[in-house]
């Protein structure tokens, strides 16, 4: 998504290779509006707008992964993680996930019916489940971060904040590496902004077949839909993008990462169906090492704005 431009003054660069999150659910989780329509720049003129759905993602391939089946447990917090702003129950937060896709709100005697409403998403017919209630964010830049995980490893991470059941409290406590209950490992993220006129700050990458072998993308040679990266925020929780084409959205056929945080992100860049990675591109800048990688991108307070664009050629088999 090509808003504005930001160089290497921003980016402290650094390219290692890392198992990320083998426990996370697979698939990925992603703000909606009611139908599941997707909102430009993950930005919302309201919190009650904005709702959670789940599967393969949007512009995921036919062949992507959907969430693990089972039930979850969902929560909004600041993007640090520190302030759950999540005001019910957890058991008031939960749904269920049937063949790879949000399937019912899991409703609960005592928790207040006229909290987290439902809709049908227009892409798999899924459920979109409503966040509020939430308080508003302590961040400046009005961005949220909405978790998902499943049910036995929330009750796991709190009983080790010495919770016996979290799903009768609103808030299992908070320790380094495990927000609320929520360990980031295990944990599904996606962030979202809820304020006028907020700055738009992301992370889009592209892939493209690199015809003449010279890591830029020329004349004639196209851009790749369909292809995904994992998404590693600040924290440690994972999501899965994909690129694709949207030009009511401006999204240009990218697998786009947005309203980040400040902190170090992780960009994790695999073979696949249709690609196999060779040179990477970062803010325009070639990265030493070529093929598979994971790149970590920071991004400071002092970057207001700006899009850094991670561009991956592609060899032609």
């Amino acid at each position: 998504m090509r808003r504005y431009s930001a160089g290497l003054l921003f980016l402290g660069l650094l390219t290692i290779v890392v198992g990320v999150n083998a426990h996370a659910p697979s698939g990925a989780i992603f703000t909606t509006v009611e139908d599941g329509t997707e909102v430009n720049y993950n930005h919302y003129a309201s919190k009650y707008h904005v709702y959670l759905d789940g599967g393969p993602g949007p512009g995921a391939p036919q062949h992507a992964a959907g969430l693990d089946d089972g039930r979850y447990v969902f929560q909004v917090t600041d993007p640090s993680g520190r302030r759950l702003l999540s005001q019910d129950n957890a058991a008031c937060r939960q749904f269920d996930v049937v063949a790879g896709v949000i399937s019912q709100y899991v409703v609960v005697a005592g928790c207040d019916p006229a909290n987290h409403d439902t809709g049908l998403d227009i892409d798999h017919n899924a459920v979109t489940v409503q966040l509020m209630p939430y308080l508003d964010t302590p961040n400046n830049g009005g961005v949220y971060k909405a978790w998902a995980v499943r049910v036995e490893d929330f009750l796991a991470g709190c009983a080790a904040l010495g919770v016996p059941n979290g799903l009768n409290v609103v808030d299992c406590g908070n320790a380094a590496g495990n927000k609320h209950g929520f360990v980031p490992a295990h944990s599904k993220t996606d962030n979202f902004k809820v304020k006028l006129n907020a700055p738009i700050r992301e992370i889009d990458t592209r892939f493209f077949y690199d015809l003449d072998g010279n890591g830029w993308k020329s004349w004639g040679e196209e851009w790749i839909d369909g292809l995904q990266i994992t998404w590693v925020d600040p924290l440690g929780g994972s999501n899965k993008k994909s690129s694709y084409l949207n030009t009511a959205l401006d999204i240009n056929h990218e697998a786009h990462v947005e309203a980040i945080e400040d902190g170090v992100h992780l960009i994790k860049i695999e073979a696949q169906p249709g690609c196999t990675p060779s040179t990477i591109r970062v803010a325009g800048y070639f990265l030493p090492q070529l093929g598979p990688q994971t790149v970590s991108i920071n991004i400071p307070a002092k970057m207001k704005e700006g899009t850094i664009f991670v561009d991956v050629a592609c060899v032609v088999q």
